[in-house]
C-alpha cells in the first residue's frame, strides 16, 4: 500500500489536492502538460503524482519523443546568464 504524503519534502508545508502543470524539454522544444492532478505544497507549490498519474505523464512524453503527438506551439523566451 502506498501512503500519500502530507508535507512537503522540500519545505515542509501542507499538501492539498489540486492541480499543475507539467514541463519538459524535448531536443529543443519544451513540453507543457496543463491541469495535471496532484498534491501540491500550498507554501511553495511544489507538486506530487501519483503513481497513475505518473504512468500517464510518461506515456505522453514518450509519444512526444516518437513523434506521435502533436502539439501546438507556444511563444516563449529563452534566457541565457553569462559566466
Amino acid at each position: 500500500m502506498v501512503t500519500r504524503p502530507n508535507r512537503c519534502n522540500l519545505c515542509k508545508g501542507t499538501l492539498s489536492e489540486g492541480k499543475t502543470q507539467c514541463m519538459a524539454r524535448v531536443r529543443d522544444e519544451i513540453v507543457v502538460i496543463k491541469d495535471v492532478p496532484a498534491l501540491v505544497c500550498e507554501q511553495c507549490g511544489e507538486a506530487y503524482y501519483s503513481l497513475e498519474i505518473s504512468k500517464k505523464l510518461d506515456t505522453v512524453m514518450r509519444d512526444v519523443h516518437q513523434g506521435k503527438l502533436c502539439a501546438r506551439p507556444l511563444p516563449a523566451g529563452e534566457v541565457e546568464l553569462g559566466a
